[in-house]
């Protein structure tokens, strides 16, 4: 079997920063086991797999992995996917169109444009985030994870916490910058804050004063599900909404907040998000950012 694959990095306009991603086409009659072999393969955060929609009105069906397993829903793969798809399907020009994709964790609507030759895609997140069902570690074991000292890890009324939208995240907000540049994982206190609090990511996060007001900087570890640090992670910033909401950040209406990650590893990737509150509650979140090819080829599957 021989499909075509595609490489693009996402949430940057620049090619060999944000966050590289696989693109494999055709993938209808692949098994679960073929694309996690070839997701392994690739050896990226993630790699997705594009198949024929189930429902004809959608765009495609999609199936996301890890390295080491499949997840229902990831933010760069959808951006990068949607981005892709609506350029093949308009080649040249400016273009506004809604890429409907069919992921394990429900529909994901995506709005891609191009104007004056950058091209753009925002997601709706195909779940409102809710608080995971896992614990949480004290901030002295955290800090230990972490290989920083006691009071580096807390950021005014931020506590850590889980949150969930297909996968979970928990949350670590820092006190700072430097906290954020000097925070890695450290073994073997890294393990056992995982198996504490039963995830293998980890979202780490600082305000950014050199940015606009609600502005943050994040840094992403997973090296337990093949992930050493991801330069973008749009499931977990989707995530940020309602960490920011508990917090008391967010106000009823509109919240932009911007979002840099991947700067400390030298992927530089900016991300928007936009999250609506009524009455107190989220009721949606989205996610948007660029996308550049970088490769194309065929791989061949057995």
């Amino acid at each position: 079997m021989r499909l075509p694959f595609f490489t693009v990095d996402v949430f940057t306009l620049q090619r060999f920063a944000g966050n590289p991603l696989a693109i494999v086409e055709n993938a209808d009659d692949l098994t679960t086991g073929q694309m996690q072999t070839v997701a392994r393969e690739f050896n990226l955060s993630e790699t997705i797999f594009v198949q024929r929609a189930a429902n004809p009105a959608h765009s495609a069906k999609v199936r996301i992995f890890f390295p080491t397993a499949e997840i229902p829903f990831a933010g760069h793969p959808t951006i990068g996917c949607a981005i892709h798809l609506a350029q093949k399907a308009h080649p040249a020009g400016d273009f506004e169109t809604l890429v409907i994709l069919e992921e394990v964790a429900g529909l994901v609507p995506v709005k891609v444009s191009r104007k004056n030759g950058e091209i753009r895609a925002q997601l709706t997140a195909p779940v409102v985030p809710f608080a995971g069902a896992g614990n949480t570690p004290t901030a002295q074991m955290a800090a230990a994870a972490l290989g920083l000292i006691d009071g580096q890890v807390g950021l005014g009324t931020h506590a850590i916490a889980q949150w969930q939208d297909g996968p979970t995240f928990l949350f670590l907000p820092v006190s700072d910058l430097t906290a954020l540049a000097n925070g890695r994982p450290c073994e073997p206190a890294w393990s056992a804050m995982m198996d504490h609090c039963e995830v293998h990511n980890a979202y780490v996060y600082t305000r950014d004063p050199s940015a606009p007001p609600n502005s943050y900087r994040a840094r992403m570890f997973a090296p337990t599900a093949g992930t050493p640090e991801d330069p973008a992670t749009g499931s977990a910033s989707a995530l940020l909404a309602a960490q920011l909401l508990a917090s008391g950040e967010l106000s009823d209406g509109l919240n932009i907040v911007g979002l840099k990650q991947g700067y400390e590893m030298g992927r530089p990737s900016d991300i928007g998000l936009e999250a609506d509150v009524a009455d107190g509650r989220l009721t949606a979140v989205r996610i948007s950012g660029n996308s550049v090819p970088v490769s194309e080829g065929w791989i061949r599957v057995e």
